[in-house]
């Protein structure tokens, strides 16, 4: 049974996600004003952007920003590193060593001392960009989650050095059922005998995934797994030990596939090829969409404290927004799993046919 201090524990998450959008909703509500729909989609592509800043929360009134400026690393001519802080958010040009640089929708450019921006045709920016190693709230996101990882998976390593039979404490006791869940429902049932070789590679994307979509429900307001470039990377990786690993049955089966008339084999073979990059694609599109909409249509919900203040007033608003932020949060914890689970499954789906025997008779 869950205890009453999980309960209100959870509550005071979900309280704490709102409290930013109520305080708003507030100050709005006394001064007569209600923000736009324009102003609340910035609010959310905000949240789902990455960022040099790690800003928790920003008082409309003030403007005064709440978070924690990131290091910013680059190398133009050298290396060079400095606070985020110095940018002031974009409106400051930061010089260093003779070359001067501005942040400007989320990218840094290389400008001239008075922090000009040139455009193209399509009114994008053309200045130069130095090459940007920055530590960036995706980046500090998956930092933590490697933290953390790597805490729990020494406790669990720990408790298996005293003997195989010893129960594990702490956070190994919620580990090992997962790890043997994936070991016994993905990696053997669909990598067979060479499922131990995999067996690293599988652990780590699956709790690496499911620990970042955790991260993103909580109020630190990350969205690692909602980037792009992140589960474009995770993809790349299954797609690589997939066809590096891969037997020449494989790769028969794709270029000269047996058993079928010489004419359809040209027509099959480019099919096949084709389907070697559909694979990871398929792999980050569903990743990427799947925490992108959850975390939009979470806000979107939050945002329910600004639209109907008037209408359902201040306290009605919230707990409106309150109660339906709190059951999508429940299917989003559902959706946490689901998607870890699904990557992992197909990652070890795909690398079993890449390193299946085939007997031909």
């Amino acid at each position: 049974m869950v205890s009453l201090k999980k309960v209100l524990l959870l509550f005071a998450v979900i309280l704490f996600t709102v409290n930013p959008f109520r305080s708003v909703a507030e100050e709005g509500h006394t001064h007569g004003e209600t923000s736009s729909s324009e102003e609340i989609n910035a609010h959310i592509q905000h949240h789902l952007k990455d960022d040099y800043y790690f800003n928790f929360f920003t008082d409309s009134k003030t403007g005064k920003n709440y978070g924690f400026p990131l290091p910013v690393i680059l190398i133009d001519g050298g290396l060079k590193v400095f606070s985020s802080g110095e940018f002031q958010h974009g409106d400051k040009v930061v010089e260093k060593d003779g070359q001067f640089y501005k942040l400007y929708h989320g990218k840094i450019y290389k400008t001239d001392a008075a922090g000009t921006i040139t455009y193209d045709d399509k009114h994008h920016p053309t200045n130069a960009k130095p090459w940007d190693f920055s530590i960036t709230k995706n980046v500090l996101g998956l930092m933590l989650a490697a933290l953390l990882l790597f805490i729990g998976f020494t406790s669990l390593a720990k408790t298996y050095k005293n003997g195989s039979n010893v129960v594990p404490k702490g956070i190994g006791r919620a580990l090992e059922p997962l790890v043997l869940y994936v070991r016994d429902e993905m990696a053997i049932p669909n990598i067979g005998h060479r499922y131990k070789e995999f067996m690293p590679y599988l652990l780590s994307v699956f709790f690496l995934i499911f620990l970042l979509n955790l991260l993103g429900l909580t109020p630190l307001g990350v969205n690692v797994t909602g980037n792009i470039s992140v589960t474009l990377c995770l993809a790349l990786f299954t797609f690589f030990i997939t066809n590096f690993k891969a037997n020449k049955d494989y790769w028969k089966h794709i270029f000269w596939m047996p058993g079928v008339p010489v004419p359809f084999k040209f027509v099959l073979a480019p099919i096949e090829v084709l389907g070697l990059f559909t694979k990871p694609f398929s792999l980050m599109v569903r990743l990427f969409a799947n925490i992108t909409a959850g975390h939009t249509v979470v806000m979107g919900l939050i945002a329910v404290v600004y639209l109907l203040q008037h209408q359902l007033t201040v306290v009605g608003s919230v707990s409106v927004s309150l109660i339906l932020t709190l059951l999508l949060f429940f299917l989003e914890l559902l959706v946490a799993f689901l998607q870890a689970f699904i990557f992992t499954m197909l990652s070890s789906l795909f690398i079993g046919m890449a390193v299946e025997e085939h007997s031909h008779h």
